[in-house]
């Protein structure tokens, strides 16, 4: 009975000296952990999502008149820069692009701190009346994920038109083509330009919109054609074009055609009394039925 009861409180002694030696083990582990998170502290943190936030747009405001060339100001924050820049473009409601170009920073750029930027962007804003300016984070890696942007309701200032005429054949008017050299007129708005002669011609190889086909009108010209040159001296227009308007043309009528819409349209104009065609420099031999 005495030798078990020894026994007995040998066992308890001897479970108490592991239990105070596994307490100091983790009590001391603990220490060594904290000291090791205090010496190295996390490095890395939640990467910043780009909000609306990170801009601070001074001018233009929200939905004001603006006009080109249009300057741009504010501020951003947050790695929007790249190089001290990033994109800005303007678009209309149907988000063409009307023009683009780069905000630049305005000191120390390299910060999670609001830096100043500042732009002038021109633009063509044709006969749009509103559209936006988008201002967007600079994407170095180019993937999509990574693309985000902010845009801002604009209107623009009225812009001043000019009235012009650009000559057709017209299938109701002579839907036999009895005579191949008549070209018949249609009214075009066009933004107000300096050179009236050379948009009359733009918007001929334009071809006629929807409406006018509707009405009859039709043309002779190739699509793709492009004006390489027109000059105008003593009444005299001079208008050379690429290769794209003899290609594949054939037959007496629609080469006089071709001929005429040309003329007309440019003889619309007091300045001039006489049409002289080229492609590529060449008055001979070109446009041959």
């Amino acid at each position: 009975m005495k030798k078990a009861l020894i026994t007995i409180l040998l066992l308890i002694a001897g479970a108490a000296i592991v239990l105070a030696g596994l307490s100091y083990y983790s009590s001391k582990k603990t220490d060594q952990n904290d000291n090791n998170n205090q010496n190295n502290p996390p490095t890395s943190q939640e990467p910043h999502a780009p909000s609306a936030d990170d801009l601070r747009l001074a001018t233009p405001k929200p939905n004001d008149i603006v006009s080109s060339p249009l300057e741009i100001a504010g501020e951003v924050c947050c790695g929007w820069y790249f190089e001290a820049q990033f994109p800005v473009r303007i678009e209309d409601q149907n988000g063409n692009m009307l023009g683009q170009t780069a905000a630049t920073a305005i000191g120390d750029w390299m910060t999670s701190d609001y830096v100043p930027f500042q732009a002038t962007l021109e633009f063509n804003q044709g006969n749009a009346t509103a559209g936006f300016l988008v201002l967007s984070k600079d994407n170095a890696s180019g993937l999509p994920e990574n693309d985000f942007s902010v845009k801002i309701p604009v209107r623009f200032e009225s812009a001043p038109t000019t009235r012009l005429k650009v000559f057709f054949a017209n299938s109701q008017m002579d839907p036999e083509m009895q005579d191949c050299t008549k070209a018949y007129a249609v009214n075009r708005t066009i933004p107000k330009t300096l050179t009236p002669a050379r948009a009359s011609l733009e918007e001929l190889l334009r071809g006629p919109t929807v409406a006018e086909k509707q009405l009859g009108y039709i043309t002779s010209i190739n699509s793709g054609v492009k004006i390489q040159k027109l000059t105008i001296e003593n009444g005299v227009a001079k208008v050379d074009f690429d290769k794209q308007l003899e290609t594949g043309v054939g037959g007496s009528c629609r080469v006089a055609n071709i001929r005429a819409q040309i003329t007309e349209t440019l003889k619309q104009f007091a300045t001039v009394s006489e049409v002289i065609i080229s492609i590529d420099d060449r008055t001979e031999d070109i446009l041959q039925p």
